[in-house]
């Protein structure tokens, strides 16, 4: 491609500063219609490396802007919405598929529509990244006799342009989703901000949650591995799900423990955030109930489980050996909260609370259940428990 062209410059000059991937996406359609490219549809599948996710797709229309889909993992079965279209070709075989809509009777529900709304050439490319790994970009004509050939020309120069940025993109993405995915929100955006020395972390105030299961080392010994580890995902999955829908963080997973918290920003927001994470612990309860019984009906074990919630300040930030940190929370409340959720048990609670916690509550939505000790305090503690359910 001729240096000169204004749509390459721009690729290389001022696209990399779009830090956005579906602005990004929305500039590189207008420009490539203002170049005089007959485009109606610009598309951008984005393969990720996530636990839950497979990718997203961007889809950019000439007049209309951008939309995005996420799709989400399964069974491990890819369905037949994939391999009905192009795609599949793309991805797993690195080739440019054309699709002449003006001149065939497409199969493919995708290309079908595309062609319903007056498209007349489709045009999927491979995005091969340095590593190895492929995403995916397509473009729609809906000019009559579609693209010629030195639009096609000139779109396979730009496809490389694109690539190197949209590269750039899926590392970021994947850094995010993985660092959400493995330490948590809060933690992975104190990572990527740089927030990376040893010791380094500030002090905060919140609502600290830990859990665990009951008789646990009686059912790893007894259960195959893939039961036991479906039951720890049933619990952890509900448990996480509920906690971090109340906006809590979820620390670390410990065994068959989970350490959460729900910080607090302000005073003004001690007594909301309290009650969220007691309403999410009365909802952990009744989301329990109903997985035993789905349980039950598949001859599986009953999950049973402890949950204490305290309230206090804690350093939240990096911890441990010079090659291998853990960003955590560590201080006397979490200490408390641990000790604190040993008593469910022998209380016959699934939920318990701290005097601390109990206090921004209305005397209405507690129980105290007495005063007991706690392993290395001197003082017998008062204790609390949710009214109703907990």
């Amino acid at each position: 491609m001729p240096e000169a062209d204004p749509l390459a410059r721009w690729f290389v000059t001022e696209a990399f500063r779009i830090a956005d991937t579906s602005e990004l996406v929305a500039a590189a359609g207008e420009r490539l219609v203002d170049a005089g490219l007959p485009l109606y549809r610009l598309a951008y599948f984005q393969v990720t490396l996530h636990p839950e996710l497979i990718g997203t797709g961007y889809f950019w229309r000439r007049g209309r802007g951008v939309e995005t889909g996420v799709r989400v993992r399964g069974d491990g079965q890819v369905d037949d919405a994939y391999h009905d279209n192009p795609l599949p070709v793309v991805f797993e075989q690195k080739k440019t598929v054309r699709v002449r809509l003006d001149q065939v009777e497409p199969q493919a529900p995708l290309l079908r529509q595309l062609k319903d709304e007056g498209a007349t050439d489709y045009v999927a490319l491979p995005l091969q990244f340095g590593s190895g790994h492929v995403d995916a970009l397509s473009v729609v004509s809906d000019r009559p006799g579609g693209f010629s050939s030195a639009d096609l020309e000139r779109m396979y120069f730009l496809q490389f342009a694109f690539a190197r940025l949209v590269e750039v993109h899926s590392l970021r993405d994947t850094a995010v989703q993985l660092l959400d995915a493995y330490v948590g929100r809060a933690a992975g955006q104190r990572i990527l901000a740089g927030d990376i020395r040893r010791g380094g972390g500030q002090t905060i105030e919140a609502v600290l949650w830990y859990c665990d299961l009951r008789g646990f080392t009686r059912l790893s010994d007894t259960l195959p591995r893939d039961e036991l580890i479906a039951l720890l995902n049933d619990y952890f999955g509900a448990m996480g799900d509920i906690v971090t829908r109340a906006g809590g963080e979820i620390l670390k997973f410990m065994g068959d423990g989970m350490l959460a918290m729900l910080p607090i920003a302000t005073p003004a927001e001690r007594g909301a955030v309290a009650r969220r994470a007691v309403q999410a612990a009365a909802s952990v309860a009744d989301a329990v109930t109903v997985l035993n019984r789905i349980r039950a009906a598949a001859d599986e074990p009953a999950v049973r489980f402890g949950l204490a919630l305290h309230v206090g300040e804690v350093m939240f930030g990096n911890i441990g050996a010079s090659k291998r940190l853990d960003f955590t929370v560590i201080g006397p409340a979490v200490n408390y909260t641990a000790r604190l959720e040993k008593l469910c048990a022998p209380l016959g609670r699934q939920v318990v609370l701290s005097q601390d916690l109990a206090m921004l509550l209305g005397k209405d939505e507690t129980v105290a259940i007495g005063r007991h000790a706690l392993k290395d305090i001197d003082v017998p503690q008062a204790v609390f428990g949710i009214r109703g359910p907990g």
